[in-house]
């Protein structure tokens, strides 16, 4: 027998620098019954993330191959030769164990998903408190090259844009604020 958590999915969406990871991670060390679906990409591991926990990293051509065997409920280019993408058979297991599926995707990534689950899922939209301290946030983290760093900021700026679009819209000011924020969203949603 199937909980309420079931077959529910919480979408985690924000631009780059406003804290979705860590309020992803915080909502997977609360009581909930979620766990983390493991995304893939095509870009190389960042210091300290592992294959498997943090994402599954594939060569591009891997990935392209994955597409056209349509292993992915949604996948997308997010910048020129990398690629990220949700694998269906991810999430037909952690349904299986009887658990809600926690999702940490890029905005576009999260819109689709909501196209895809409608009902059965929350999407949640980490709103950093000003445009300024996103900005500053991608800058002080960052160990890109410049033109990286301004690409990240011009993709943030226009990802804002989509926030209206998400069920909630939580404000990452304070970060034990946005974790209580969010974790009251999140119990609602799977209880109901």
């Amino acid at each position: 027998m199937r909980t309420k958590k079931g077959n529910k999915v919480i979408i985690v969406s924000a631009p780059s620098g406003a804290g979705k990871t860590t309020i992803v991670r915080h909502l997977l060390s609360r009581p909930l019954g979620l766990e983390f679906s493991v995304s893939v990409t095509s870009r190389p591991p960042r210091m300290g993330e592992v294959h498997g926990r943090d994402y599954f990293f594939l060569e591009e051509a891997e990935f392209r191959k994955k597409i056209e065997e349509k292993a992915f409920v949604e996948w997308e280019e997010v910048y020129p030769g990398i690629f990220y993408g949700t694998l269906q058979h991810e999430i037909d297991r952690i349904w299986g164990a009887g658990h809600a599926v926690i999702f940490d995707v890029d905005v576009i990534g999260g819109l689709n998903l909501k196209k895809i689950f409608g009902e059965k899922a929350l999407a949640l939209f980490i709103m950093p408190p000003s445009v300024e301290v996103l900005h500053q946030r991608l800058r002080s983290r960052s160990t890109d090259s410049e033109e990286k760093i301004a690409t990240r900021i011009a993709k943030a700026d226009y990802e804002l844009s989509f926030a209206p679009q998400f069920d909630k819209i939580v404000i990452n000011d304070d970060l034990a604020t946005a974790f209580l924020d969010a974790e009251k969203l999140v119990q609602e949603f799977l209880t109901n």
